[in-house]
């Protein structure tokens, strides 16, 4: 969790990020650069309850750090200029790199990447989105499953120079009902390792304890109950699964 100082000292707004749906502020605490995003600048959306989606972004970080991957930046509760919202450090991506990419269909690589559909782009031409066959992105895919990610998109996914990868924007998650919506499908039945399996497991003893009690403060039982059961049955298929349900499986905009 952040220093004293990061949570409580002044947060100065330094620019906007107008991608966003929702208000979202580039922002710096003394020399350290963050994201912001208040409360008050949520969009209402008819399936998630109002106002908590910084809370739901607290709660990934919170799920992320009993993985033990490093998946979501550091990310908490605060005051701002805007009133309470969340926080997150700002990660500074290699340019240079992409996790997820959209290809010409017949130039796919045999190996180190994996397909997840094709399709037409605008001008009618065959192309295939695809993502790389990484451990760092394996994590962040079985993560997604967990929280029950419902946007992971491609540009949700930060390539690191080092090689990390971090998945940001997580205000949709932690639904009870099933919504996951990501473009990390390629490992689609694949099994999951025993280091996939040993996080799993950290998150589910977590709930019985600190994490439990810290989630407790960020989502309502109900919610907590469905990510204690998409652990278990996670855990039980020892795969990743496959879409399930009638909506989407794959999130509008894909970048």
């Amino acid at each position: 969790m952040p220093t004293p100082d990061l949570e409580t000292a002044e947060l100065t707004l330094t620019g906007r990020i107008t991608t966003a749906s929702n208000a979202t502020f580039l922002g710096s605490i003394g020399d350290v650069v963050v994201v912001y995003k208040p409360i008050a600048g949520e969009s209402p959306l008819w399936d998630f309850p109002q106002g908590t989606l910084a809370h739901r972004e607290v709660a990934a970080y919170l799920v992320s750090q009993a993985l033990g991957w490093g998946v979501v930046p550091p990310t908490w509760l605060r005051d701002g200029p805007m009133g309470e919202g969340m926080v997150q450090l700002w990660q500074e991506q290699d340019p240079a790199q992409d996790a997820v990419n959209l290809i010409a269909a017949d130039h796919v690589p045999e190996t180190g990447w994996k397909q997840v559909l094709q399709g037409q782009d605008e001008n009618g031409r065959m192309v295939a989105l695809v993502h790389e066959d990484s451990p760092a992105l394996r994590r962040m895919a079985v993560f997604d499953v967990i929280v029950n990610n419902a946007d992971r998109k491609g540009d949700h996914i930060l390539a690191m120079a080092d090689g990390h990868r971090h998945g940001v924007d997580h205000g949709l998650t932690f639904h009870r009902d099933h919504k996951l919506r990501t473009v990390l499908w390629g490992w689609l039945g694949e099994d999951l390792t025993s280091e996939e399996l040993d996080g799993i497991d950290r998150v589910s003893e977590g709930l019985h304890g600190e994490l439990g009690r810290n989630l407790a403060d960020l989502l309502s039982a109900e919610e907590i109950a469905s990510l204690a059961a998409r652990c278990a049955r996670l855990r039980l298929a020892g795969q990743f699964p496959a879409p399930s349900g009638e909506m989407s499986a794959v999130p509008w905009p894909l970048f």
